[in-house]
Formats: C-alpha cells, structure tokens, sequence
C-alpha cells in the first residue's frame, strides 16, 4: 500500500499532522505499535477506574472565542471546537521553596505582585526580563540552541528566584539537566506563567477522542498494533517502512514521532545526524496516583499544582537514588474550576527518577520496588499537603519502565533527546519530526509541533 505521508506514532503530535494532512486529501496513515493511542499523553483503566497518564494540566489556557494565542491557533488549524477541549481554570498554583513561596494563576499580574512582594530589589528586573520574554521570536524553528539559565541571569541576579522561576518550566518542559534551551524556557514562560493551566472535566480522553473523530472523519487511516520495525531508505531518501509483522509500506514522505535517536535506530543508524544528537535523554519521573474518599479541598488543600523543592538550590538531574526526594509536583485534578465536582479525589506526586535502577529490575523486584517509592514520595510531600492518608482508596505509579513501554522513548524520558531539531529535519530527505525532539512540547505544544511539521514539509510545493 502506498500513502503520501505515513506518521509513526499516534499521540498528540501524530495526531494534529495527519488531520492537517487529511483535510487537504492528502492519503495518511498512522501507525502505533500500541494497542491505544494517545502515547506520552494516553489514558487507562484500572480497577474499576480512569487514569490519565501524562496529563497535569492543559498549558496554554484561554478564554473560550479568545481570538489569538496558541490554543486559538489550534483550533482553527484542526477545524475544531471550543467544546472539543472544555477547558476549565485551574483555582491557583505555587512554587515553594525554603523561606520563599510564590503564588500564580491565570493572570500574569499575580505572579508579578509575589515577586515584587518576596523579592522587591529583583522586581524591576523580573519585569525587564518579561518585557525581553515578550518580544522574542520562540517560533523561529533556525535558532541556534542558547541556555536558559545564562540568559535569564542577565536579568534575575537572585539564585533563589531564578530556581523558582525555573522550577516549573523544567519540571514541565526540560529534557536538559538543570538547565533549558532559551526558546523552550520562554515557550513554557508564556504557556504556564502568562496563559496559565486548564483542563477537561474529563481528562485527556474527550481531546483524543476529538482527535481521532476529526482524523477518520478527514479521511485519514489508524493502524494500531503496527510497530514499526524499519524505515526504509533509497540512498538518502525515505520511501516507507517495514512493520514488525514484515509488512512494507511506501510513502512519499514519513514523519516520525517517535524522537531523533529511536528514528536513527529506525533508519539502522543512517541519519547523518552528530553523535551528540544520538544521546537519549536522561531526565525522566516516578508518578503516584492516590484516589481518596473526598474532595482534597474539603480535607484543606485547595491549590491546583504545587512546585516544591526541599533545597534553595533547584536539582534537575537524573538522581544517584531510585528517585529525587528533594523536589517534585504535587497536582490535584480535583482542584479546577468545574461546574460539578470530580467522582473521587485524586493526588498525583511526581518525582525525578533514576531510569537506570527502574529499567534494570527484576519484574517481581519492580513491582515491590514501586509500591517503597510511592510511599516515601508521599511522605515528603505532606509537608505541602494535609495528611490525606487515611482517605486512601486505590493507588496507582508508573515509572521509566512504563513510560519507555508506552513510548518507546530510550531511557523512558518524557521530554525525550536534550539536543532538539526545531526545524523537523533529519538529514534524510522526506524523511521528519515532529512532537518530543522536534521541540513543542505540552499538550498544546505536541498538537502544533505536528501541524507546523505538516504545513512546512508535507504541504509545501
């Protein structure tokens, strides 16, 4: 069979391409090794209940009708509505350090008034530096790779605010050890800082459910249980792939999801790519889920994420420890401005991991592991939480092992390689990225990765 564009990988990236592509009757296909769709950002059931996966918050919140920003973009580019998202508020969230916390939401102006309160001499700097955040160009996919923190420190002469600053923008968006690339830092600025969180009544599942209504709707083809095994390349071009099953299929051009290093294995390491683009990434998460008997704000805490760290230093590393106690994000999906409340409550801790230790254990070694690491990140994070414990219904982790199951990404590191192709190229003609190590990351984020990849090289000439 042959397609003008086949897409390896059916999340959030995949998805908003080969919609894109179908609307302008482009023949795409999707192709998902899983049983489920969805990848960094998918969706299970377990004992009864629903889980999101990667889901936190939607990032780049805005009103709905609100007529520019990159969540209106979206919409008008995958013809779909307001209703498809429902995004409801988040009540408000923090960032808490020893000595110093700061509060925000989704008005910028709260934020501003926590610096100038907690850190007065720096306040006039923090606005300089947002005045520079507004007027760069973060869309300009031939930038040159800058650091972050050296960038901001022209700015923020204070240790303590600079780590606050980027605690969250790291935890959410970093595949770089304690640091970020200039133009993801102001990507993640804009979307959390100054557009702010949201999410679904629902979780993720009426967005990819929209996605995939939208996607057969256009035309467009979903294979699950169709790993790919092999891109198949004519000299330096991609012409199709080789499905695990043995199957061969051809294309015009291929885009793939699935990150820069796990492509170059794709293509039997033929990408002429530097061997510092080969590295995976390293920075990678625990996550517990806990559902209680109640709504978290009627047990005192109402506050949608908290960013914590135990050090006024900020660590952002992969850990010597199974997992980093010293920092991590405590949400609760209960805590947004619905117009009902949620079935149960539910708390979800995050916490840096050691991919190492977690892919390297024994099955029976793994699941006794998870259940020691959920414990003892809970108990750090009830200095930031009412002590919860005895509403407990159900617990749930996952770990780099799932994540790497899942999403095939080496080392199961969420965000991916720490070096990004901005531009989607490979060095193999018709050959793309898009999503993790293309470089927009988030839920908004993956969705526009995939169609600015598809509107520059599936739909140019």
């Amino acid at each position: 069979m042959h397609y003008e564009t086949i897409i390896i990988g059916a999340g959030l990236s995949g998805l908003a391409a080969g919609i894109r592509l179908a609307y302008f009757d482009q023949s795409v296909c999707i192709l998902e090794r899983h049983t489920t769709i969805g990848g960094l950002n998918s969706f299970y059931r377990l004992r009864g209940r629903n889980h999101d996966v990667g889901l936190h918050a939607v990032t780049n919140f805005a009103k709905p009708g609100t007529k520019s920003g990159p969540l209106s973009k979206l919409l008008r580019q995958l013809r779909l509505s307001w209703d498809d998202f429902s995004l409801c508020e988040q009540n408000g969230s923090s960032v808490v350090f020893p000595g110093a916390s700061l509060k925000f939401n989704n008005d910028f102006s709260l934020l501003e008034s926590e610096v100038a309160e907690s850190f007065p001499q720096q306040v006039d700097n923090f606005r300089r530096l947002h005045q520079f955040l507004l007027e760069f160009n973060e869309l300009d996919l031939a930038q040159e790779a800058v650091s972050a923190r050296k960038a901001v420190a022209e700015f923020i002469t204070d240790p303590l605010l600079l780590d606050m600053l980027f605690c969250p923008l790291m935890f959410y968006g970093s595949a770089r050890a304690d640091d970020m690339d200039l133009n993801q830092f102001v990507v993640m600025y804009k979307s959390i800082f100054m557009e702010g969180f949201g999410r679904p009544f629902k979780g993720v599942r009426p967005i990819m459910k929209a996605l995939v209504r939208k996607y057969k709707e256009s035309g467009g083809i979903l294979k699950l249980r169709a790993g790919v095994q092999e891109i198949l390349l004519e000299g330096n071009r991609a012409v199709g792939v080789r499905l695990d099953d043995g199957t061969e299929l051809t294309a015009d051009r291929v885009l793939s999801s699935a990150g820069l290093a796990e492509t170059s294995n794709l293509c039997k390491d033929q990408l002429p790519i530097e061997p510092s683009e080969r590295q995976p990434g390293v920075v990678t998460f625990n996550e517990m889920i806990d559902v209680i008997d109640a709504e978290p704000a009627d047990l005192g805490h109402d506050q949608t994420i908290i960013f914590f760290s135990e050090t006024e230093e900020f660590h952002y590393q992969k850990p010597e420890e199974p997992c980093d106690l010293r920092s991590g994000i405590i949400c609760s999906p209960n805590n947004f401005q619905y117009g009902e409340p949620l079935e149960e409550g539910i708390i979800r801790i995050t916490a840096l991991a050691n991919h190492d230790y977690w892919l390297g254990l024994e099955e029976d070694e793994y699941q006794s592991a998870k259940q020691v690491w959920a414990e003892k990140i809970r108990e750090t994070s009830l200095k930031y939480l009412p002590d919860y414990r005895s509403h407990i219904l159900d617990t749930d982790s996952f770990t780099p092992r799932t994540i790497k199951r899942f999403t095939w990404h080496e080392n199961g590191c969420v965000y991916g390689a720490p070096v990004k192709r901005l531009d989607g190229t490979t060095g193999v003609e018709q050959l793309y990225l898009c999503g993790t190590d293309q470089g927009f990351l988030g839920i908004i984020g993956s969705m526009l990765s995939g169609i600015t990849m598809a509107n520059n090289h599936c739909l140019m000439g």
